[in-house]
């Protein structure tokens, strides 16, 4: 999705984003007014990708999952500024801001497909290097579902690796809690 399509489902994928992140481990207390905020950067970014999977009849599809990225330097400074701390140069970085994909459409390949979309377009537009984050949460926390198993084992076949020291600080209201608190955020990369 681009220009007027991105647009026009920009209220879903919203929708979509708090849906899918209120779940283990994000635990995110979405804001539609902060998502709708949020994903208008990929609206606003000539060389953003927003990919979505849909569902249903010609003419009454809906939105099931979603991935999006851009060029770091067109993304939020929050996150470009652990790259700089570690010596990284942005302009090299084509950042995949998210994969989210209700839970029943999971297991069909979308998320491969959300991946290889996305790094073929970092390569068409020259980027070296493709990175992501994911939050760090204790094996331990009480929130865990029992059975929870982590994507890690996903993105290593998919050839990302966590970067020592790469790790951002993002604030959200996770569900339960009256006011916003810090999350540490592992940034995973590959070289493409």
């Amino acid at each position: 999705m681009t220009g007027a399509a991105l647009t026009a489902a920009l209220d879903s994928l919203a929708e979509l984003r708090i849906a899918v992140f209120r779940a283990f481990p994000y635990l995110y207390d979405g804001d539609h007014g902060y998502e709708r905020d949020y994903l208008t950067a990929y609206a606003q970014s000539p060389d953003a990708l927003v990919v979505g999977a849909f569902a249903g009849a010609a003419g009454q599809e809906r939105l099931v999952g979603a991935a999006t990225a851009a060029p770091m330097a067109d993304h939020a400074a929050e996150f470009a500024a652990p790259f700089r701390a570690c010596g990284i140069d942005v302009a090299d970085v084509y950042y995949f801001g998210e994969s989210v994909l209700l839970p029943e459409w999971r297991g069909h390949g979308i998320g491969h497909a959300f991946f290889d979309r996305r790094e073929a377009r970092a390569r068409e537009l020259g980027f070296p290097l493709a990175s992501f984050c994911a939050v760090i949460r204790p094996a331990d926390h009480p929130a865990r579902p029992a059975g929870y198993s982590p994507l890690d084992p996903f993105w290593r076949k998919r050839g990302f690796a966590q970067v020592d020291g790469l790790v951002g600080h993002f604030a959200w209201k996770d569900i339960g809690h009256a006011t916003q608190t810090d999350h540490a955020m592992q940034f995973w990369t590959k070289r493409l």
